[in-house]
């Protein structure tokens, strides 16, 4: 496989299991999974699972057909050439003690993040954006001393017209 990035998007039924048959489709035919997402859609009845992984072209193909034979599926999209907003969210346990706090603030502040927790030693900070944003927001806390981090899965959707 190259290191080709692709993001699917598949609505499903909202049901228990389908998310573990999708996992084991991957896993049984040696695709890895990069970023996973999932969450209810705006018809409860439906989820959409986000998904990055890597592959050609006729990989990434497999994995649609492959995707399109469950039976809960709904609907398999790729997001390629056209336009879309992609997100990731990171929560960042950071080392904070008080005389670093207000340029600890300032960074987040020009990324747009949020201090979402603080206390005597530490500061949460919350992001959204783009991977890029993502990482040089970690590459810059780096220095202060990361203590924990998590990070979501990555969403998307297209802009203008619903796409599933």
């Amino acid at each position: 496989m190259t290191n080709d990035r692709h993001i699917i998007s598949v609505v499903v039924g909202n049901k228990a299991g389908v998310l573990a048959r999708i996992a084991g489709l991957f896993s049984s035919r040696g695709y890895n999974i990069d970023s996973l997402a999932v969450g209810e859609t705006e018809d409860p009845e439906l989820s959409r699972l986000t998904m990055v992984t890597r592959g050609d072209e006729a990989v990434v193909e497999q994995i649609r057909k492959q995707l399109n034979r469950l039976i809960d599926t709904i609907k398999v999209y790729e997001f390629g050439a056209e336009d879309y907003i992609e997100r990731d969210l990171l929560l960042l346990k950071v080392s904070a003690p008080p005389g670093q706090r207000g340029e600890i603030m300032q960074i987040a502040d020009v990324f747009r993040g949020k201090i979402v927790d603080v206390g005597a030693r530490h500061m949460v900070i919350e992001l959204s954006g783009p991977e890029s944003k993502i990482n040089a927001m970690i590459d810059l806390m780096r220095p202060f001393g990361i203590k924990e981090m998590v990070r979501s899965g990555r969403i998307a959707l297209t802009r203008g017209v619903k796409q599933i």
